[in-house]
């Protein structure tokens, strides 16, 4: 069986602030039903997704736990996916493989149980292209075509199907690289930014003044502060409580002076308190050649879901340690009950755990539950203010 990639290589979270001094290039047509994920009333990755998820309780007893999609939901929701192709070329094409449809179950079609998904497929920077780059190779990914695609597909969006509805744009990595400059460039201060019910860039750096919630990146859209505020952003990279941030990370620090990485806890916006988290953890036996394996959910007994919930397993908490701000993710074992004491989540790289990229493969489904607590809030919000 093909072993995919979810999200271990994001070197290209960070995009460039604006388009190189070259020729732009020709965008995906949108136009094509074949060139999306998702879109309402298609048979797509988000509908046939299969997002049964088992209940396992401290005490080791389990229980379903069934998905329910929205009938007339109030909002829309637009994702754009991390670093996950595995095509040999520099970019991707168009084509959709195993590596998307299961990123889009992992992180994004749960999101239908109060939004109108919408998923633009975009010629992204491949991982083989990325590990070439890592190494010294030359493959040469053009990291402007991605963008223009999704930009093509916002714009699309947003003439044939909004209609002056509130849109949460949601992504992690290498999408929340290409979102983060969309924003910036395309909603930032502009009329479309009414438009915006929240946005949710994980597993990125967004720089904020320290201790400030708006400036730095955004100049006016802010980073959140409270549940239920709407128009801003819940940002954050995860990183393990026993494996704080290193010196040289791909996240949580920045050299800007004046500026921090925004650390927002979707389980606790606007405080620094540790909170319990609502994780959608993934079941499967390999999701990542850079993953480990999960270990048995609980003692005797076989979970087959493709998801698995542990209530009270995990808290997280904004954590500031010297330069850096990041989601420090606690494991609370209990060595004597019969559910797991670990979870799978590190990159590993030649059979040791790389510290540089914290818990980052996991940085949605370890509070994908508070993630849409947090877009129920703040969808009700904007439509009172609307």
């Amino acid at each position: 069986m093909k072993r995919i990639v979810l999200a271990t290589l994001a070197a290209c979270s960070a995009m460039p602030a604006a388009a190189q001094e070259t020729a732009a290039p020709m965008p995906a047509d949108y136009t094509q039903a074949a060139n999306w994920l998702c879109r309402p009333g298609a048979a797509d990755a988000c509908s046939k997704a299969d997002l049964s998820t088992t209940v396992v309780n401290a005490d080791g007893t389990l229980r379903p736990l069934t998905f329910t999609r929205a009938k007339a939901p109030a909002v829309d929701c637009f994702y754009v996916y991390p670093t996950v192709s595995l095509d040999k070329a520099p970019n991707s094409d168009l084509v959709p493989g195993p590596e998307e449809m299961s990123v889009i179950a992992n992180q994004f079609a749960r999101f239908g149980e109060l939004c109108r998904t919408f998923a633009p497929m975009y010629r992204q920077v491949t991982i083989p292209a990325l590990r070439a780059g890592m190494s010294g190779g030359d493959m040469k990914p053009d990291r402007e075509i991605g963008y223009a695609d999704v930009l093509a597909a916002w714009r699309y969006y947003l003439q044939h199907d909004n209609g002056g509805r509130g849109v949460i744009l949601i992504g992690h990595s290498q999408g929340s690289g290409v979102l983060k400059r969309l924003v910036a460039e395309q909603i930032d201060g502009k009329p479309d930014q009414r438009k915006l019910v929240g946005a949710y860039l994980i597993g990125t750096s967004l720089l904020v003044p320290a201790g400030k919630a708006v400036g730095g990146d955004f100049k006016s859209v802010p980073i959140c502060t409270a549940k239920g505020e709407a128009g801003c952003v819940v940002s954050y990279a995860s990183f393990r409580s026993t494996v704080p941030p290193p010196t040289k990370t791909r996240f949580a620090r920045t050299e800007v002076p004046g500026m921090q990485v925004a650390c927002v806890n979707p389980a606790a916006i606007g405080a620094d308190a540790p909170a319990t988290v609502t994780s959608f953890l993934g079941n499967r036996p390999s999701i990542s050649s850079s993953q480990a394996a999960p270990r048995p959910w609980v003692t005797g007994k076989t979970v087959t879901t493709p998801f698995v919930q542990t209530p009270g397993l995990l808290t997280a908490a904004c954590t500031t340690d010297g330069t850096a701000r990041y989601l420090k993710v606690t494991v609370n074992a209990v060595p004597t009950d019969p559910r797991t004491d670990e979870i799978s989540g590190d990159v590993i790289t030649n059979g040791q755990v790389d510290t540089g990229w914290g818990l980052h493969v996991i940085d949605v489904n370890l509070a994908m539950g508070d993630l849409l607590s947090a877009a129920r809030a703040q969808a009700r919000t904007y439509a009172a203010r609307r």
